[in-house]
């Protein structure tokens, strides 16, 4: 895994922390879709609707984010009526299991919401606690 310069790591951190703060929350979710090109992330892969990264304070030995491209600020607001967007999803997450040879593995796709949503934007981890490739 490609680690990413103390520095970026600490600004990621501290937007991260920002994003926590409720009068912060709509300004993230209306700047979100820009986000992507100003924050140092470790990229894996993406495709048309969804962005995958190595989470920046990980909590296992594998621990990715899985972002949608857009601002959706939680899975009670995720539209029903795109079809494709979730299809791109579950594509996207096969390509991770087989890059990171998870088959075989005990591996989680969570999405938290509610209270234990910390930032105001719809999102996945997928996390393996042994380590992966």
């Amino acid at each position: 895994m490609a680690e990413l310069p103390l520095r970026k790591c600490s600004f990621l951190s501290l937007a991260l922390r920002g994003a926590r703060w409720r009068p912060l929350k709509p300004i993230v979710t209306l700047f979100y879709p820009l986000m992507f090109r100003f924050l140092p992330l470790d990229s894996v892969c993406e495709n048309a609707h969804w962005s995958a990264f190595h989470h920046p304070q990980p909590e296992y030995p594998l621990h990715i984010l899985i972002l949608p491209k857009r601002g959706i600020s939680s899975l009670v607001n995720a539209p029903s009526d795109e079809p494709q967007m979730y299809a791109d999803l579950i594509q996207l997450v096969q390509v991770l299991i087989n890059d990171f040879s998870l088959a075989d593995q005990a591996y989680r796709l969570i999405t938290n919401g509610g209270q234990h949503q910390s930032i105001p934007i719809w999102h996945w981890h997928l996390v393996c606690e042994s380590s992966c490739k």
